[in-house]
């Protein structure tokens, strides 16, 4: 089968973005001064982010939603997309949702998420063998309950389905949310011998390869004679090296790209490594964070789809998450290739996290 295209599978989420003057302690009020309906779900935000990029090859979608208005709305913005729905199936649960909570002044976000439809998604929802795909990019591992699920040969169902797809000639991409538990090995390392290409956050990387990325220290000035003197998380260039190494040590088969928000690293089995530091935004333009991530690895998606090399690959991901920002919802920030490189062009970059 001559193969072309990106299929995104996993969690198609619908979110209640809600923008609050602050992050109220237990028992007290805060105030939401917006909210707007938005894409969920790295399936659904990546999905959608590569048609904002003016992708010219295949896009589909493989997941579930509910009978219900937010699974109607997730297959109309497909179409407003010119995007494929028949592989959308409708099951007997609520379609999933997330309160996204995002603080006005910072664009920091705190997500309450309804997992419904999402739990029933599994390989039964994956026709391997029509799937003409290309790259398949699977999102998000921890909180796909039947892929989660344990798997006698190859240790989870995720797993499993991943060597299969692969099998079948597919190039996999991975992504997972961040959870700091025993299940990670459980789930997760079993499956990174059966991923291309995983993307996944400093954090996660951390958590993953047993590695940790950041560093808490005093912040400068800190008076320690406070109950709670001021704590600063520092990236550790060196141990985000470390860490994608350790990930490669582990199975993911060709590269290993992490963002954070100091930039983006990728690191390939041959040797090669990248760093591309992240945008110097003004505040006033940062309106929300919560589909940097998945834009960030639409941007890795669509230059690994293209075969392009890993300095420019990871370009357009800092680009694609910067742009992002500007909306409050997940990929509404996102314009076509050129406009997003232009955007991109325009702004300063943070000083180098990692140095190669």
């Amino acid at each position: 089968m001559a193969r072309c295209g990106i299929a995104t599978a996993g969690n198609w989420i619908v979110d209640r973005v809600k923008i609050i003057d602050q992050w109220p302690q237990e028992e007290t009020l805060a105030r939401i001064e917006s909210e707007q309906r938005g894409t969920g779900g790295g399936a659904f935000n990546c999905l959608v982010d590569l048609a904002n990029l003016g992708a010219a090859f295949p896009l589909t979608g493989l997941g579930c939603v509910g009978d219900d208005a937010d699974g109607r709305w997730i297959r109309e913005t497909l179409r407003q997309h010119q995007l494929p729905t028949d592989g959308i199936v409708t099951v007997a649960a609520p379609t999933s949702y997330t309160d996204v909570m995002t603080v006005g002044a910072t664009g920091r976000r705190t997500f309450f998420h309804c997992s419904g439809a999402g739990t029933l998604f599994g390989p039964a929802e994956v026709p391997i063998d029509r799937l003409s795909a290309r790259v398949v990019h699977l999102a998000y591992l921890l909180v796909l309950a039947r892929l989660d699920a344990p798997d006698p040969h190859y240790g989870s169902v995720g797993a499993r389905l991943l060597a299969d797809l692969r099998a079948a000639g597919m190039q996999t991409c991975l992504d997972v949310i961040t959870e700091d538990s025993p299940r990670v090995a459980q789930i997760v390392v079993p499956a990174l011998p059966h991923v291309d290409c995983l993307v996944c956050n400093e954090l996660e990387a951390g958590v993953i390869s047993g590695l940790p990325t950041r560093r808490q220290s005093l912040g400068a000035g800190a008076n320690t004679d406070l109950p709670q003197p001021q704590v600063v998380s520092r990236l550790d260039g060196e141990a985000v090296r470390a860490a994608a190494r350790r990930l490669l040590e582990l199975g993911v088969q060709d590269r290993v790209v992490i963002h954070m928000p100091e930039g983006g690293y990728a690191l390939c089995r041959d040797g090669r490594e990248a760093f591309c530091a992240s945008l110097e935004l003004p505040q006033a333009l940062i309106a929300g964070a919560a589909g940097a991530g998945d834009a960030f690895a639409a941007g890795v998606l669509y230059g690994l789809h293209e075969g392009w090399e890993l300095g420019p690959a990871l370009e357009l991901a800092v680009a694609t998450a910067g742009a992002s920002l500007r909306h409050p919802t997940c990929t509404q920030g996102v314009e076509p290739l050129a406009a997003t490189l232009a955007f991109a062009a325009q702004f300063d970059r943070r000083p180098p996290a990692v140095q190669l």
